[in-house]
C-alpha cells in the first residue's frame, strides 16, 4: 500500500502525525506528508485509522 496527502487539503491538525508517527511527519510548513515510500503491514493498521481520523480527507491511499 502507498500513501498521499493532499498538501493543498490538509489544514496541519497533527492527527495523522499522533495516530501513526512511523508514515507521518510534518514538513517545514507545519502541513503533514509522508516519510516513506511503502507501508509496512505493522503499520497498515495504524495508517487506515489515520485515513479515517482525518478532518478534512486528504489522505489517500493505493493499494
Amino acid at each position: 500500500m502507498k500513501v498521499k496527502v493532499d498538501e493543498n487539503t490538509c489544514i496541519g491538525c497533527g492527527a495523522c502525525v499522533s495516530i501513526c508517527p512511523d508514515v507521518f511527519d510534518f514538513n517545514d510548513d507545519g502541513i503533514s506528508k509522508v516519510k516513506v515510500d511503502k507501508i509496512d503491514d505493522k503499520n497498515k493498521s495504524e495508517v487506515e485509522d489515520a485515513i479515517a481520523s482525518c478532518p478534512v480527507g486528504a489522505i489517500s491511499k493505493e493499494d
